[in-house]
């Protein structure tokens, strides 16, 4: 099944500067080859359900092999059956309805 996810994962424990964790994840996620997009609370990342959580999961280890002892992620999954639809596709669909909104 295709997912589109929403992560957040917030290392607890390490201090308030985050951005060193956060570059791991991006590297992670880029090595994975899932389309994501990371954005200032969090990352959008799409593909199958099982690669999507499993790159989640593929985080939380190489975090918590840095040394961060706790860390806490929210996620939030959108899944569709009656057509796919990718981050792109939900994003145009409301930029065309803005521009539409503009020529009135």
């Amino acid at each position: 099944m295709k997912v589109i996810a929403e992560f957040s994962i917030i290392p607890i424990g390490v201090g308030v500067s985050l951005s060193k964790y956060i570059a791991v994840c991006e590297r992670i996620l880029e090595e994975s080859g899932l389309t994501h997009e990371l954005h200032a609370n969090g990352t959008n990342v799409e593909g199958e359900w099982d690669e999507v959580i499993n790159v989640i999961k593929r985080c939380h280890q190489a975090l918590h092999e840095m040394g961060v002892p706790r860390l806490s992620t929210s996620i939030k999954v959108n899944t569709r059956i009656d057509r796919e639809q990718t981050m792109f596709d939900k994003v145009s669909s409301v930029r065309v309805k803005l521009q539409q909104e503009d020529r009135l």
